[in-house]
């Protein structure tokens, strides 16, 4: 069983900066893609940004140039670095991984609040 386990978030001032780490355990087989999404109250849950085993990173536009997205493959953890932080951010953010030859083969964490004030 894939166990994702989340750190870092809380509360931080506009123009902050946070960390969160993702640390994936329990997979057999070689896990795809990891990333992060978020959901804001109200809202429906969107990606936020994702790196593919072949490192190829994605971005959501509201972020470019403001999150860092990283991956250690050889410990399964994903990182993403927030920085210029706006209160728009504010939501609760997750973990995924995608494991294709697994099933079921995405798993999500059990998210962790950003909270941005202005």
């Amino acid at each position: 069983q894939v166990q994702l386990v989340e750190s870092g978030g809380g509360l931080v001032q506009a123009g902050g900066s946070l960390r969160l780490s993702c640390a994936a355990s329990g997979s057999r087989f070689e896990i795809n893609r990891m990333g992060w999404y978020r959901q804001a109250l109200g809202k429906q849950r969107e990606l936020v940004a994702l790196v593919a085993s072949g490192e190829s990173i994605n971005y959501a536009d509201s972020v470019k140039g403001r999150f860092t997205i990283s991956r250690d493959n050889a410990k399964n953890t994903v990182d993403l670095q927030m920085d210029s932080l706006k209160p728009e951010d504010t939501a609760v953010y997750y973990c995924n991984v995608y494991i294709p030859d697994s099933f079921p083969y995405m798993y999500w964490g059990q998210g962790t609040q950003v909270t941005v004030s202005s």
